[in-house]
């Protein structure tokens, strides 16, 4: 008997499921129908293609601030250290709160900043303005 329940019941709970979602045909209106406009026989304009470029500037952390003297040494992938003048801002959470000049010298993947304006933390990501 209950192997015969545990068969029967979910075959009904799904069949009655079913049974309440069959869609209704719109009433007929007597109204009579608006006619769609002809295509144009010419095709539609393509959309250009999405050209996507990588941006080349360097991007970069703050790994050492000197308050006093007001200099910053900036960490950088390899490769990718910016040259000796550039100017470059400082980023905190996507807000830009300083900038620094590069003035070197260099080791390695390391480089040193003079503070120009603002403010630098470790951590703050440093890129062009």
């Amino acid at each position: 008997m209950r192997v015969l329940l545990l068969v029967i019941l979910p075959g009904v709970l799904a069949l009655s499921g079913c049974v309440g979602r069959r869609e209704k045909a719109p009433p007929p209106s007597d109204a009579p129908r608006a006619e769609t406009p002809a295509t144009s026989a010419e095709p539609a304009a393509p959309n250009p293609p999405l050209i996507v470029t990588p941006d080349a500037a360097p991007v970069g952390k703050v790994a050492l601030v000197n308050v006093p003297a007001r200099h910053v040494v900036l960490t950088f992938p390899l490769q990718k250290l910016p040259p000796v003048g550039q100017r470059l801002a400082l980023y905190r959470h996507g807000v830009a709160v300083g900038q620094v000049k590069v003035s070197g010298p260099q080791r390695e993947d390391n480089i040193v900043a003079d503070l120009i304006a603002g403010e630098a933390e470790v951590g703050d990501e440093v890129r062009s303005p």
